[in-house]
């Protein structure tokens, strides 16, 4: 455990108060077919049931209920779900919202945060533009910026999921968390191993332009190149000046693997046709790890699957085995089970 932590584990149980009844206690289902895959049980942690799609909702309620009352709304980047999170929650408050985000979240995001009253600001080609835009705001217009990951609040209300799936489960062996800017990782993380230090929890992510893991490689926040992927709720940097879940990642994670791109459609093939749920791309990369033997199971195994906010007409394409584009990226259409 880190020795002078960010947060406690009285916030993620403050955090717990405050979203529940609201974002709270999602659904924790066995995967029969990922359990006969592996010989190990493995649960699925069903956070693409939340009102608006994606665990985000988590951290964004949690930020805003600590708004102090002079606030003339918030602004945020975001890759699309924590934008949608905090436009969802705003509107419950009857607050202004702006998202800002880069040109490669994809057009499904965009026009589902415009139908909750946001304001979308496109900025750029990365999430490093966005995030600069919405510093900008935030000082110029009176707004109080709610970052994506790299917040206290944030970190707390989805370290919440942590509490849960331990409560639920307390023999689980492993975690398998989608891994982005950490925030979802770090709170996780913290609050699972504060209860059971022996829990192993592995950050998964994908392949290309996986922030976290270039910096805990390189010991240090880095700049990345983002790219277009079947995982954009994972794309974006953690920021050159990451204050908490850099080293939240660092201590608490027991190992980073990261997934391509075919096995990242394949696991939203067998999710669909062995499970019946939708998810997008960053939510099912703990179920490539384990497809792909990336990671090797020695227990029961928990994973989250994040998000279902996903364009439903390349998923449909996906699922009938066709090719689809992201962007400059082609993936290659294959019939699941042949």
């Amino acid at each position: 455990m880190p020795t002078d932590p960010s947060i406690a584990l009285a916030d993620i149980l403050s955090a717990a108060s405050v979203i529940r009844g609201q974002a709270s206690d999602m659904p924790l289902v066995p995967s029969p077919s990922l359990t006969a895959l592996t010989g190990q049980t493995v649960l699925l942690k069903l956070e693409n049931m939340q009102p608006m799609g994606a665990f985000k909702l988590r951290g964004a309620l949690n930020a805003l209920a600590n708004l102090s009352e002079d606030s003339g709304g918030v602004v945020c980047c975001s890759t699309g779900n924590h934008g949608r999170a905090i436009a969802f929650a705003a509107r419950q408050r009857g607050l202004r919202a702006v998202v800002c985000m880069s040109e490669l979240v994809p057009k499904a995001k965009v026009d589902g945060i415009r139908a909750l009253g946001a304001e979308v600001r496109i900025i750029g080609r990365s999430q490093d533009d966005a995030a600069v835009e919405s510093l900008r705001l935030g000082k110029e217009e009176g707004l109080t910026e709610i970052p994506p990951f790299d917040d206290a609040r944030v970190v707390a209300g989805q370290g919440t999921i942590g509490l849960e799936l331990l409560a639920a489960r307390p023999d689980l062996d492993t975690l398998l968390v989608p891994l982005s800017g950490g925030g979802l990782a770090a709170g996780v993380a913290f609050a699972a191993k504060t209860i059971k230090p022996s829990i192993r929890v592995i950050g998964v992510s994908m392949v290309r332009g996986a922030a976290m893991q270039a910096a805990l490689v390189a010991g240090k926040p880095v700049q990345v190149t983002e790219y277009p992927s079947l995982a954009d709720s994972l794309g974006g940097g953690i920021g050159m000046d990451n204050r908490i879940t850099f080293a939240l990642c660092r201590d608490l994670l027991d190992e980073v693997v990261l997934v391509g791109e075919d096995a990242i459609r394949d696991a939203m093939q067998a999710l669909f046709f062995d499970d019946r749920i939708v998810a997008e791309g960053a939510a099912v990369v703990g179920i490539a790890a384990i497809r792909t033997g990336a990671v090797r199971l020695t227990g029961p195994t928990a994973t989250i699957i994040t998000g279902r906010n996903t364009d439903m007409p390349s998923f449909a394409a996906m699922m009938a085995g066709q090719s689809v584009t992201v962007g400059d990226l082609t993936i290659k259409g294959k019939t699941y089970g042949a």
